[in-house]
């Protein structure tokens, strides 16, 4: 499981000042639930505020509009038994009708990294807000090929530089 950070100290104090004030607003009860980690968003929020993160920063947005819940499941191309390569996945993927991320081209990673990613673009769902019902980006789906190391192990860690490509899956499609 890997659970992403936005670091705080790195975003501008609007954005630290605004989350800070939406996680400040998490009932007691709703921490000490069992299901806090997949709770949703328990805060009230206006799409007006949503716009406003996402001019800085569309991942701060998107975790202000969802709260606590999975933006993204992998699935593990080494474990599929009609697909082995990435490429061919991508053509059947968007053969299919979905739209797969570019940024940094259709595969982010290669052979030489031990790990090659690609991902749909999340498609905007509709979301309630304090001032109504707006389309927004949720959830997509990521597919990873890993290779064996010298060492004859899986690759397991990230490349950040793909990371980063793939978190703009849940970015507004322009």
């Amino acid at each position: 499981i890997f659970i992403s950070e936005l670091e705080l100290e790195k975003v501008s104090p609007f954005i630290r000042e605004t989350l800070n004030k939406l996680a400040d607003s998490i009932p007691q009860s709703v921490i000490d639930s069992e299901d806090f980690s997949m709770c949703g968003r328990p805060w009230d929020m206006s799409y007006k505020l949503y716009s406003e993160l996402a001019k800085e920063s569309e991942y701060a947005s998107w975790v202000a509009a969802y709260g606590f819940r999975p933006n993204h499941f992998t699935v593990n191309i080494n474990k599929l038994k009609k697909f082995n390569d990435i490429h061919v996945l991508n053509d059947f993927i968007q053969s299919k009708g979905y739209v797969l991320n570019k940024s940094g081209g259709l595969v982010k990673g290669t052979p030489a990294d031990y790990l090659e990613q690609s991902s749909t673009m999340a498609s905007e769902i509709p979301v309630q807000f304090t001032d109504g019902t707006y389309n927004v980006p949720g959830c997509y789906y990521e597919f990873a090929k890993r290779y064996k190391m010298e060492n004859g192990k899986f690759y397991t860690g990230f490349v950040a530089k793909s990371a980063d490509k793939i978190f703009e899956s849940t970015n507004k499609q322009k």
